[in-house]
């Protein structure tokens, strides 16, 4: 009599869990997607022992990319796809305790890269020690203007205080440090908040991702506790957008039981769409009873949420599953095991989406968005 109830008992588990997988994959009109992974290509950086650089604050030679290599921006330039991805050395133990450097490659593809000997934003005897070192240079996120100034937003971590920090370049190699984005807004009031994790708004145009306007102004959201706002004029000085209490507004923040219980924090630059304005952020779940049971506790799953186009402030939609979780061996083993799919870079290129990503705070992954379904010569295999 039990055999005969658990063969249809797991005919049932079985078809539930078919069922409930399709319903993850399914995504809204609206949001971006759906990504897939390439097959037999990540991770496509990982790190590197053999590549040294004489470190200015440390006066000796290291290896800067020895220990770990994730969180990576991406950007577009001449024909190539350029991944801007933060480094560790083995100067300390534990996450956020080692000295962390921006390193350069570069992919005519988008799968398989050539990377620069050295890195390309570090901490050094500049305007900026105090905010960069011993800390350094951390998750960088990228944009671009029409005109072709690449704007990093990054994080400035001294190990006592995260700042946003903002830096420009022509050419994504030589780049000039501005300082905290928030150094000036309302009289220095938000120099000192914690702030880290700047998503600028772009559009697609003639083919390209670039910086646009909202309302006349340039627009951003950032933060990892809640999802707050800023604007600009010029996209190095930046003023966070307040509420009526005069403090920091937040637009979203986690959720008891789903996915991004935890943390709700920015991810690659936000997309304008004919639907408003689209943010990939990072939902990290809480551990225990206020988490959402089906994934780990502190793992990092990708969500997004759609913000309306004339007011930026306002979610009109959010996903209550992730588009992109941690199920690869990669994504779950490394600085960060309890699993972690970390997005920070995302560019249009030749026709699709690319999406970069940190895997366990040790590699950087790539997964691909094809719109055009069933388009022909899609060379990218697909895994199932």
């Amino acid at each position: 009599m039990i055999k005969k109830l658990l063969v249809p008992l797991t005919a049932c588990l079985f078809l539930f869990s078919t069922l409930y997988a399709q319903q993850e994959n399914v995504l809204p009109d609206w949001a971006l997607g759906g990504f897939v992974r390439p097959a037999k290509v990540n991770p496509v950086i990982s790190p590197r022992e053999d590549t040294w650089f004489s470190c200015p604050m440390q006066k000796q030679t290291v290896a800067w990319e020895s220990n770990d290599t994730f969180n990576p921006a991406a950007a577009v330039k001449k024909k190539k796809i350029v991944v801007l991805y933060r480094a560790e050395d083995k100067s300390g133990v534990g996450i956020g305790k080692r000295t962390s450097r921006i390193g350069y490659a570069e992919s005519r593809n988008g799968r398989s890269f050539k990377r620069l000997p050295t890195p390309v934003l570090y901490p050094g005897e500049d305007s900026q020690r105090e905010n960069e070192y011993p800390g350094g240079c951390e998750d960088p996120r990228v944009a671009v203007t029409e005109d072709g100034l690449y704007v990093m937003l990054y994080t400035q971590w001294n190990r006592k205080n995260a700042r946003l920090g903002v830096a420009t370049s022509r050419d994504l190699v030589h780049w000039e440090k501005h300082g905290p984005a928030f150094e000036d807004a309302y009289n220095g009031r938000f120099l000192n908040t914690w702030s880290k994790s700047a998503s600028i708004v772009t559009k697609v145009v003639d083919g390209k991702l670039v910086i646009s306007k909202v309302n006349g102004r340039y627009f951003m959201y950032w933060g990892e506790n809640a999802v707050y706002g800023a604007t600009s004029d010029d996209l190095v000085n930046w003023a966070p957008v307040l509420n009526e209490k005069d403090s920091l507004k937040a637009f979203i923040r986690p959720r008891r039981g789903y996915f991004d219980s935890d943390l709700t924090e920015c991810g690659p630059p936000a997309v304008m769409t004919d639907k408003g304005i689209v943010l990939l952020y990072n939902g990290k779940n809480k551990r225990g009873a206020g988490g959402d049971q089906r994934y780990n506790g502190n793992a990092y799953c990708a969500g997004q949420v759609l913000f309306d186009l004339q007011d930026p402030t306002k979610a009109i939609a959010r996903l209550d599953v992730p588009f992109l979780r941690p199920v690869e061996p990669f994504e779950k083993s490394g600085q960060y095991v309890d699993g972690t799919v970390f997005i920070e870079g995302l560019v249009y290129f030749k026709k699709k989406w690319y999406l970069y990503y940190g895997c366990a705070d040790s590699r950087v992954a790539v997964a691909v968005y094809n719109p055009r379904k069933d388009a022909p010569g899609d060379d990218i295999p697909q895994n199932k």
